[in-house]
Order: C-alpha cells, then sequence, then structure tokens
C-alpha cells in the first residue's frame, strides 16, 4: 500500500482495515465493520481516500474490500465529492459472485448513479436471479433497488426534455 505523509492514527486505519469485519451468518443479515475505524477515515476523506483507491486497484482480502466500499458508501452520504470518478476502481468488482460486494456496489452505484454502472448492475441482478449464492440475505433487493434509482433519475430526465421539447415546439 503506498502511505506518505499521513498521520500515525491513519497509517494504522489504512494498515488494519477490514480486520474485524463480520460478514452475514445464521443471526445476522449484514455485514459489520468497525465504526471508529470507518468513521476516522470518512473525517479524513481528503487524506484516505486516495490509499482506499490504492487499495482497490490492488485488493486483498474480501473483508478489506468489503470495509473500504463502506467506507466509500459512508463518504458518499458525508457529501464528499468526486466519489462517482471512482467508477473505474470499483468497476473491477463487477464480476465478483460475492453476494456481499455485489450489495456493496449496488448501494454505491445508487447513490453515485455513474451511467457506466447502469449495465453491470442489470448483469448482476441477472446473475442473482440465476444463481442466488447468498444464504443470509437477498442481494437482489438492494440490486434491484440500485436499477430503480437508475430507471427514475434517468427516465424522469428524458421525460422531462421530451415535454420541454414538445413545449418549444421541437417535434
Amino acid at each position: 500500500m503506498y502511505i506518505n505523509n499521513i498521520s500515525p492514527q491513519m497509517f494504522v486505519n489504512l494498515k488494519t482495515i477490514g480486520s474485524g469485519v463480520k460478514k452475514p451468518d445464521e443471526g445476522r443479515n449484514y455485514c459489520v465493520f468497525n465504526e471508529a475505524r470507518v468513521n476516522a477515515l470518512v473525517s479524513d476523506s481528503k487524506n484516505a481516500l486516495p490509499h482506499l483507491i490504492e487499495h482497490l486497484k490492488n485488493p486483498g482480502s474480501e473483508e478489506e474490500t468489503l470495509e473500504i466500499m463502506y467506507t466509500i458508501d459512508r463518504m458518499i452520504d458525508m457529501g464528499v465529492r468526486g466519489l462517482d470518478k471512482i467508477y473505474p476502481y470499483l468497476s473491477k468488482f463487477n464480476d465478483t459472485n460475492s453476494p456481499d460486494i455485489q450489495v456493496m456496489l449496488s448501494g454505491i452505484y445508487r447513490k453515485t448513479l455513474v451511467p457506466d454502472a447502469f449495465g453491470p448492475l442489470c448483469k448482476m441482478l441477472h446473475k442473482q436471479i440465476n444463481n442466488p449464492v447468498s444464504k443470509y440475505f437477498d442481494p437482489t433487493e438492494e440490486t434491484g433497488g440500485a436499477i430503480l434509482a437508475y430507471l427514475r433519475a434517468y427516465g424522469a430526465q428524458n421525460l422531462y426534455m421530451q415535454n420541454l421539447r414538445l413545449k418549444q415546439g421541437l417535434y
């Protein structure tokens, strides 16, 4: 991992990312992350984000990838700008068979609405329906919801432009 000019605490958070992540099991249908570590990374997103992207380029364990995606998702919630630009680093996970990663990607794509992610979301949903691999939750809920968000956002935009053209006499 590329690390320079960062605080010792940031260094520890980046080096331990993924440790202690609890994946879904028979008693819990969601992942549990180290909230203190995630909050620290989110609060210093300007310094953390380049390192998180570096990890996405060279992924380690699934737990590390999940916690990084969760951190990015939280950064989106906190209003960090420019996260739609990291699609090329996230897209390498589009063909994953991990339902946990599929759900995290779907949530991020739902919030960023990057146009290039729509096709992979449809492919993910198709894969989830035809080859369900999760015993503890249904990833089609999040992926289907993300697809609906795209349809709503882009469909409304197209409908608005069509109505505008009609009003202007362009049709």
